[in-house]
């Protein structure tokens, strides 16, 4: 996972870049002929000092390594934490200072 996270104004522009194959059911049943092979990140959650500043529940309609982007308050140096959960329960957090 990739993070930009830059103050604008008393605006932070984040730019979240998720590494992720987004195996939808077709095309699981395609390369292996079952659809219970899908895998694909069902929630998107960022938090900065423990407070959520997005988050959005998500299907198999995104692209491959989805690109997410939005905008909150905040402030230099705070760090934005991203977590990520896939349909079969894998979860990736990553930790960005804000610039």
């Amino acid at each position: 996972m990739k993070i930009k996270a830059k103050l604008k104004g008393d605006l932070v522009e984040a730019k979240v870049m998720i590494k992720h194959d987004m195996l939808t059911y077709d095309q699981a049943k395609a390369k292996t002929g079952k659809r219970e092979d899908a895998n694909f990140i069902v929630h998107i959650e960022a938090t900065v000092n423990g407070k959520a500043v997005f988050d959005a529940s998500t299907s198999q309609f995104l692209s491959k390594n989805p690109i997410v982007g939005f905008s909150f308050k905040g402030k230099a140096g705070d760090n934005l934490v991203v977590n990520t959960v896939d349909l079969k329960g894998n979860k990736d957090t990553e930790t960005q200072a804000i610039r």
